[in-house]
C-alpha cells in the first residue's frame, strides 16, 4: 500500500505546465477520480477518433486521481486507471482547481461517493459544467448540498446510471408499447460497501431503472432486507406500486417486469455505456440536464427511505420524511491537516486546536454532541506514512470522510 501512495506522488508530481485548448472548437474535457472501470470506457468512447459526429466534438485531455484510502474500491484501482489516463495521452495533474483551470467541463468519475461533494466545489466555483457519475454523493444531504451549490452559481449538473438509457426502459417511459404504465419490478445486483448507505454503492442501477420506467413522483417506501436480498416497495402518487429487489446471492440480472394496461413484459438487457455517455456530450454541448433535479432527489430520497424503513423493521417512510430530516441535520465540516512534526490540525471553520493522534477520536466525539453529522477532510499533502494515515482515520471513524488531499 505505501508503494501505492508513493507512486500517486511521483504521477502527480508530473503535472507541471498547463493544457492548452486548441483553437478548433473541441470541448476539452478532465476526469476528477481516476478509480473506476467508468474511466477507460468513457475515455475510448469520446476520444475514438474513428468516433460519430457527436463524439469528435470533444477530448478528455486531462485527469485528477483522486481515490480515498479508507476505501480499497477506490485507492485499490486508482494507480491502474492513472497509468490508463496517461498512457492515453491525458495530463496528470496535482489538483482539482489546476485541471478545472484547462478544461471546458468535468467528468467526475470518483468510485466513492463521499468526496463528490468537496469534489464539486471547485468546479462549481469555477462554473464549468459538471456530470457527476454514480453514487451522485455519499448521503443524501451532500446530493442536496450539491444541487444548491450549482444552483446559486447557475452551473449546469447532471448525473445519471448508464441504465437510464436502456432503450426499453426509455421506450417504457416515453411510449409505452403496452399501455399506459402501471406498475414495475426492478431488479439488480446490489452489492454493498460499509462507507455509502447500502443502495447507494451498487442498488441504485435498479432504483434508476424503476424511476426511469414509472416517473419521479414516489412518495413513500418500505423494505423488507435478508443477507441475499433486500425488496424495497414505493408508492407513487397516482397510487401505483413500484417495486426493487437488489440481489446480492444467486443470480442477478439487470431486468424490470412492467405491468401495463394491456400487456405484462419482462425488458432491460443492459446495452452498455455508450448510451449515457452520448447524453453526458449532448449535456456539455447544451448545458441542459436531461434529468430533472427533483427526479434524482427523489431517487437518494427512495434510497435513504428504505434505509430508514429497515431501521423501523419495515415501516413505511415518505420521501419527504428523508429528504426533510437530511435538510435539518446539523452539520460540521472540519480540515484535519497532517503536520511534519506528528501533530494535527482541527479546523472547524470557528476554532483552529493542534491534536496528538489519539486526541482526535475525542474531538469528533466532542462534535457530536452538537452536530448531527461531522464531515472531514483530511489533508494530507505532509506526506505522513500511509500506516499513519489509517490509524488517523480508524480515529475519526465516527465522522464521515468528505475527501482525501494528498
Amino acid at each position: 500500500m505505501n508503494r501505492i501512495f508513493t507512486a500517486l506522488l511521483a504521477i502527480a508530481a508530473l503535472a507541471a505546465t498547463s493544457v492548452s485548448v486548441a483553437d478548433d472548437g473541441t470541448f476539452k474535457l478532465g476526469v476528477i477520480g481516476a478509480t473506476t472501470s467508468h474511466v477507460p470506457a468513457f475515455v475510448k468512447t469520446i476520444n475514438n477518433p474513428d468516433g460519430d459526429e457527436l463524439f469528435q466534438k470533444f477530448e478528455v485531455v486531462g485527469v485528477f486521481p483522486g481515490g480515498v484510502p479508507d476505501n480499497l474500491d477506490s485507492w485499490d484501482r486508482v494507480r491502474e486507471y492513472t497509468q490508463f489516463c496517461e498512457d492515453a495521452g491525458l495530463k496528470v495533474y496535482n489538483t482539482i482547481e489546476e485541471l478545472v483551470a484547462n478544461v471546458d467541463g468535468i467528468l467526475l468519475e470518483s468510485v466513492d461517493g463521499r468526496p463528490h461533494l468537496e469534489q464539486a466545489k471547485p468546479v462549481i466555483a469555477a462554473k464549468k459544467p459538471l456530470f457527476i457519475d454514480k453514487p451522485m454523493a455519499g448521503s443524501l444531504r451532500d446530493v442536496l448540498d450539491i444541487f444548491k451549490l450549482a444552483e446559486e452559481a447557475n452551473v449546469p449538473v447532471f448525473t445519471a446510471s448508464s441504465l437510464r438509457y436502456v432503450k426499453a426502459y426509455q421506450q417504457m417511459r416515453n411510449d409505452p408499447p403496452i399501455g399506459a404504465v402501471l406498475g414495475c419490478d426492478a431488479t439488480s445486483p446490489a452489492p454493498t460497501n460499509t462507507k455509502h448507505p447500502s443502495l447507494y454503492w451498487y442498488g441504485i442501477h435498479g432504483v434508476e431503472s424503476l424511476f426511469t420506467v414509472m416517473g419521479p413522483d414516489c412518495v413513500s417506501v418500505s423494505r423488507v432486507n435478508t443477507p441475499g436480498a433486500d425488496v424495497v416497495v414505493g408508492v407513487w402518487k397516482d397510487r401505483r406500486i413500484g417495486t426493487f429487489r437488489g440481489i446480492r446471492k444467486g443470480a442477478a440480472p439487470y431486468s424490470c417486469k412492467v405491468y401495463g394496461e394491456n400487456e405484462v413484459v419482462n425488458v432491460g438487457d443492459y446495452e452498455g455505456y455508450e448510451p449515457l455517455v452520448r447524453e453526458i456530450c449532448k449535456f456539455f454541448e447544451t448545458g441542459v440536464s436531461p434529468v430533472d433535479k427533483q427526479e434524482t432527489i427523489n431517487i437518494f430520497a427512495f434510497m435513504t427511505a428504505a434505509d430508514m424503513s429497515r431501521k423501523e423493521k419495515g415501516k413505511q417512510v415518505t420521501l419527504d420524511e428523508a429528504i426533510q430530516k437530511a435538510l435539518s441535520a446539523k452539520v460540521l465540516d472540519v480540515t484535519v491537516t497532517a503536520t511534519d512534526q506528528g501533530e494535527f490540525i482541527w479546523n472547524d471553520g470557528e476554532e483552529e486546536e493542534s491534536l496528538e493522534l489519539e486526541e482526535l477520536e475525542g474531538a469528533v466525539e466532542e462534535a457530536l454532541e452538537d452536530y448531527d453529522v461531522v464531515r472531514y477532510v483530511f489533508d494530507n499533502r505532509a506526506g505522513i506514512p500511509f500506516d499513519t494515515v489509517q490509524k488517523v482515520i480508524q480515529h475519526l471513524d465516527s465522522a464521515q470522510l468528505a475527501n482525501y488531499l494528498y
